[in-house]
């Protein structure tokens, strides 16, 4: 047999693979949920932010590798928490995220990890991350999705790891450790601000996990909220030096203690009832935290420095501010159908 023969054959072989696999009645989870991101993720909004700072390919050596296609791969990278050595495996392994990608193995190879290093590099350089996270909002905003009336503030210490066992023979001098009830913390934080309507994450600040969380309360603000509700972390924000010109009203919980002391009276039954209903807003600001924890899993920090990491963490938060409102979006899309 000629070697254009097994060529073909291949060839047939595996487009008969492909069909199989959009032909097959169960959809799994992945091709949901990355149809769910393909759908509502506003993708030539993100392509125009990174262009001017994708390589044009100008001279000798090999074109770079179309600017959407690398930004689908990160993408998929961020979605399921996988390195860049993973995510290149993924590739060839999952029929799902090739689809996604836009790759077929027939005609070209995957991009390889390094490929995907040397973009995600890129956007840490310029920052295009928070670019990103930037225009994702916009979209959002423009879709009446962001009102901008009432922000509720929290943060989140995200590990990193303490072992000593690595090049320098050290812990990330970056990172911090905290105690948080009983039991010690190593990493950094997330702090977040959330619209208290939509539940849609509109600033991202990152700080070693020791950074008290009252101290970032004022960076968390849009600027145009007329009232602002936090934990009870927060207590004493309204008096900090940087927020007394502040016109925002704080709304932040009775410290627990205190709650547990207040009396059977009137008085008492009416101040519980204003800590549960502050408390119901307040619940907005975990789903983002579930989503980039326990969706787009991530459990660990996996770079060094906080600069990397923060970076990351406005890719995961934009994809969780798309996942929020993905509901509101279809239906957005539905009635523009009819």
């Amino acid at each position: 047999m000629s070697v254009l023969k097994v060529e073909q054959g291949m060839t047939m072989q595996s487009s008969f693979s492909a069909l199989e696999y959009a032909a097959k009645k169960k959809r799994t989870r992945r091709d949901r949920f990355l149809g769910e991101i393909e759908a509502v993720t506003p993708w030539s909004e993100l392509v125009a932010e990174i262009l001017p700072f994708y390589p044009k390919g100008e001279g000798r050596g090999r074109p770079p590798i179309g600017l959407e296609r690398m930004l689908r791969m990160y993408i998929a990278q961020q979605c399921f928490g996988l390195s860049d050595e993973g995510t290149e495996d993924a590739l060839y392994d999952s029929q799902a995220i090739r689809g996604f990608v836009g790759i077929d193995l027939n005609r070209e190879s995957a991009p390889d990890a390094t490929t995907l290093l040397k973009f995600r590099r890129l956007l840490e350089t310029h920052k295009l991350t928070e670019r990103i996270f930037t225009a994702i909002n916009v979209h959002l905003s423009a879709k009446g999705l962001l009102l901008k009336e009432g922000t509720v503030v929290d943060a989140t210490i995200i590990a990193a790891p303490s072992s000593t066992k690595n090049r320098e023979g050290k812990r990330d001098p970056e990172m911090h450790q905290v105690k948080k009830g009983n039991e010690w913390h190593f990493g950094m934080k997330a702090h977040i601000g959330v619209d208290a309507k939509s539940g849609i994450t509109h600033t991202v600040v990152t700080t070693p996990a020791n950074v008290s969380d009252v101290t970032q309360a004022h960076a968390l603000l849009q600027g145009e909220e007329r009232i602002a509700f936090g934990d009870a972390g927060y207590q004493g924000v309204e008096k900090r030096e940087e927020n007394r010109a502040s016109a925002v009203k704080w709304h932040v919980a009775m410290r627990p203690g205190k709650r547990k002391l207040l009396p059977q009276t009137e008085i008492g039954r009416i101040d519980e009832k204003i800590e549960k209903l502050k408390a119901s807003i307040r619940a907005k600001v975990e789903h983002p935290f579930h989503i980039i924890k326990n969706i787009l899993g991530l459990k660990k920090v996996r770079y060094r420095g906080l600069a990397k990491n923060g970076a990351q963490l406005f890719t995961l938060f934009g994809l969780a501010n798309l996942l929020i409102a993905k509901r509101s979006l279809f239906a957005l899309h539905a009635q523009g159908a009819s």
